[in-house]
């Protein structure tokens, strides 16, 4: 379906194309087309994978994403004072998507450490991406392996402390896996978009942050990319070596992402007008 519209894109004329992938990984030979043509090509969030005719991209800063819900659960379980131990599980996103892995990486660097020193324990010991991916990004997925992780390491009353998800639908079937098991006191969950039912189950007090990233912002950062595009100048770039698509590094420009939690929910995502009290309530 994508492939088909880029393709009507490329015969209607199209000057510049701005792509969100729906699969990174698919779009190499409608955009060798778009190439030949001379149409310069903006990734869109998503990055395009294994084509040189990519010529920016713009999302999130992706490994920033992780390192801040890595260090919300450090600061959160209080790793730096505590003498105890924690017990966490991590879930990660869809292997599929190349920003999974950052999410992932960011967080885990952060946490790593702790993990070595033995102040974070990882019952399952499903720690490697691999294994503690979400393909599609499936709440239901996320959800039967989470239900698969308490049954196994959670049933005999061991305390679960934190589960560090890449994202919000995960998070979303972590917190319904914990709720059909019957937990009331829930541990540190973190997500990432501010879904709906994500930021209600921070105000119910069922997950702890997730972050924000304003899709206004980034439309904004892309309009202006293309506007430069059209008067012969090069867009704005801050970053010319993270992103590899395995043909090429992609120049990027990242947008900077902050999180939303109890304390600022009202402030980031109400007054800013990215949704109504009314959204947040019914």
């Amino acid at each position: 379906m994508q492939i088909s519209q880029l393709e009507n894109m490329i015969l209607g004329g199209a000057k510049i194309l701005v792509i969100a992938s729906i699969d990174g990984s698919a779009l190499g030979t409608v955009l060798e087309v778009a190439k030949e043509e001379g149409i310069p090509v903006i990734a869109y969030d998503r990055l395009i994978m294994a084509t040189d005719a990519v010529s920016y991209y713009a999302t999130f800063d992706n490994y920033m994403v992780g390192t801040i819900q890595g260090k919300y659960l450090v600061e959160a379980l209080d790793l730096d004072n505590r003498e105890d131990s924690v017990n966490i599980e991590i879930v990660g996103g869809s292997p599929d998507d190349n920003n999974a892995r950052y999410f992932y990486q960011g967080a885990y660097d952060v946490i790593a450490p702790y993990i070595e020193s033995g102040k974070i324990k990882v019952p399952s010991g499903q720690i490697a991406f691999e294994a503690i991916a979400t393909p599609t990004w499936a709440s239901e997925k996320a959800q039967a392996r989470m239900d698969n992780l308490i049954a196994a390491h959670y049933s005999d009353g061991a305390k679960l402390d934190a589960v560090l998800c890449s994202n919000d639908s995960t998070a979303l079937g972590v917190t319904n896996s914990l709720v059909n098991a019957g937990f009331e006191e829930f541990p540190v969950i973190t997500g990432q978009d501010c879904d709906i039912a994500n930021t209600k189950n921070i105000i119910a007090g069922k997950q702890s942050m997730s972050i924000f990233k304003d899709t206004r912002t980034l439309a904004a950062k892309v309009v202006g990319m293309v506007e430069a595009i059209v008067r012969g100048e090069e867009p704005e770039i801050n970053d010319r070596e993270t992103y590899d698509n395995g043909v090429a590094v992609i120049p990027t420009y990242l947008c900077a992402p902050v999180f939303a939690d109890i304390n600022n929910y009202e402030e980031l995502l109400i007054e800013s007008g990215y949704y109504t009290r009314e959204q947040l309530t019914n």
